[in-house]
């Protein structure tokens, strides 16, 4: 029964894929890509035929309970994956070298990076990184992948960067408050907008989708302003790929060098504004239009320490990268490369794998590890988190001056909490904390075993922190790498996007089942 509760849902979420493979499916036509289309036409009906099988095998499952949710949340985004995978892999095997060829930009000699997606493990890796708004990716030359298979790159971070379930319950109304209460906690770690959840992640969805379009705008006239002959249609195709990646701080990009491509310090300034907008919690753009100010942003302390941090660390990293070989404008790249670390983006302008040592490490640790805001599209462990952690050790040690008696409370963000509450906000922030490092150190022990020659331990540091949700690479990442490693960046991506969890109870329910047991 319980396994019939997972699928149903997971069968609704298939059904979702399969549809909005239509969208990237019509920008094939559009383009004249036949082999993309038809790779899209397939990967649609093959996941929306099983979402549907699975759904009505199982329709007559009882309501999830919170663990269900939980379960959901692990087994669900990991099928999305594999099934988003078969646009990749099918377009792959059956387009031409001939035509797969006409996608290479002009001028240029390397072969296209779609042939690359003919490998089911790069195809699974693409298609994860993703979902789960990571960015790494198997495509050494993004641009030849076809318009087709790079706006469903885009379309992958965007649907992934609120979540798929936050999607379902947006569109598909369970019959169920308590049913959406558990689907929606599983994913998305945000307080209710609305007093229903259904109506809150509509609210989620709208307010996501106003941004995303404002961000399309802003990019089209910014690019058309700073590059006037770089073409409109190229210009708003890139504006829209790249709206979609910076507002879910994915990092997906449809040229080759990323943002650096541009080879314009304007048009690096003008895209860190998507990145910094998607590490804001979604909460607070919902306040600030209530309320209708402004004062709303000030008044969250996530959005003062987003700003605080921020200034600091590219300040900080300016100076390590002040007078480093190859870096010709250090604060510039500082100033990017700090913001696309910390809203966990992955957009790259610079080449990280030639910066001084201390550099790379400043940036995992004081950007990449850190993370935006708790109800935004970033990962990291969330930078109200790491607040929490650094305050509760100075109280902790101001605590032993004070007298026995003494009644502590503090007032954190406009709210008081008592003792027993502050000790609940360290111990969650801790836990989460000790386990997304413990999930970085496996990781990095693997990339330092299987990274291969001319990389330095710094860069194997910053691939493994980087393969938690964030996307920036120092070239570690590429198809030839160690499917080893290869496989474990994709069970880390999945295990980052839900915050680690989710997937230790589904591990537990796999050897154990879903029966509670004493603790």
């Amino acid at each position: 029964m319980a396994l019939k509760i997972i699928y149903k849902d997971i069968g609704r979420l298939l059904m979702i894929v399969g549809l909005l493979m239509a969208l990237p499916l019509l920008v094939s036509l559009m383009y004249r890509e036949f082999y993309s289309a038809v790779a899209f036409l397939l990967g649609g009906l093959i996941t929306g035929a099983a979402g549907f099988l699975v759904y009505r095998l199982c329709r007559s499952a009882r309501e999830p309970e919170n663990k269900h949710g939980l379960l959901t949340a692990a087994a669900g985004w990991f099928t999305i994956a594999f099934f988003g995978a078969l646009p990749f892999l099918i377009a792959g095997m059956i387009t031409p070298l001939e035509s797969a060829r006409a996608f290479v930009p002009h001028g240029e000699t390397y072969e296209s990076s779609l042939t690359i997606m003919s490998n089911p493990l790069s195809a699974l890796f693409e298609s994860m990184s993703g979902y789960t708004c990571t960015g790494l990716t198997m495509a050494a030359n993004a641009s030849s992948l076809g318009h087709g298979i790079l706006f469903y790159r885009s379309l992958t971070q965007w649907v992934g960067g609120i979540g798929m379930i936050v999607l379902a319950l947006a569109i598909l109304r369970p019959p169920s408050g308590s049913q959406a209460v558990s689907l929606f906690a599983s994913e998305i770690k945000s307080e209710k907008l609305r007093p229903s959840i259904i109506g809150t992640a509509q609210l989620v969805w709208k307010i996501y989708l106003a941004l995303t379009v404002l961000m399309a705008v802003y990019l089209l006239a910014g690019t058309m302003l700073i590059m006037p002959d770089y073409g409109f249609l190229r210009a708003l195709f890139n504006a829209v790929n790249h709206a979609m990646t910076g507002m879910a701080t994915g990092g997906f990009s449809v040229l080759d060098g990323s943002i650096g491509e541009y080879g314009s310090s304007a048009m690096e300034l003008l895209h860190m504004l998507p990145m910094f907008l998607g590490a804001i919690s979604i909460a607070i753009y919902y306040k600030a239009l209530e309320q209708r100010t402004f004062r709303a942003f000030w008044r969250d302390i996530q959005f003062r320490l987003l700003l605080v941090f921020s200034a600091v660390g590219m300040t900080s990293l300016g100076l390590l990268l002040y007078g480093a070989e190859g870096v010709g404008q250090p604060f510039i790249e500082a100033a990017f490369q700090y913001l696309s670390g910390m809203t966990t983006t992955g957009w790259q302008t610079s080449n990280i794998a030639a910066w001084p040592a201390e550099a790379i490490i400043f940036i995992i640790v004081a950007a990449m590890i850190v993370g935006g805001s708790i109800g935004s599209t970033v990962a990291g462990i969330k930078i109200i988190r790491v607040y929490w952690i650094l305050w509760g050790i100075r109280w902790k040690v101001m605590s032993a001056f004070l007298p026995r008696k003494t009644v502590q409370t503090a007032r954190i963000g406009g709210k008081v909490f008592n003792v027993r509450q502050i000790n609940r906000e360290i111990s969650e922030a801790t836990i989460f904390a000790s386990l997304f490092l413990l999930m970085l150190a496996l990781g990095a022990i693997l990339t330092l075993r299987f990274m291969g020659e001319g990389f330095s331990v710094a860069n194997g540091l910053f691939e493994s922190a980087s393969a938690a949700n964030v996307g920036l690479s120092t070239g570690i990442t590429n198809s030839d790498m160690s499917p080893y490693l290869k496989g474990y960046y994709i069970l880390q991506m999945w295990a980052g996007r839900l915050e680690i969890i989710p997937v230790l109870v589904l591990i537990r329910s796999i050897f154990w089942g879903t029966r509670a047991r004493r603790i």
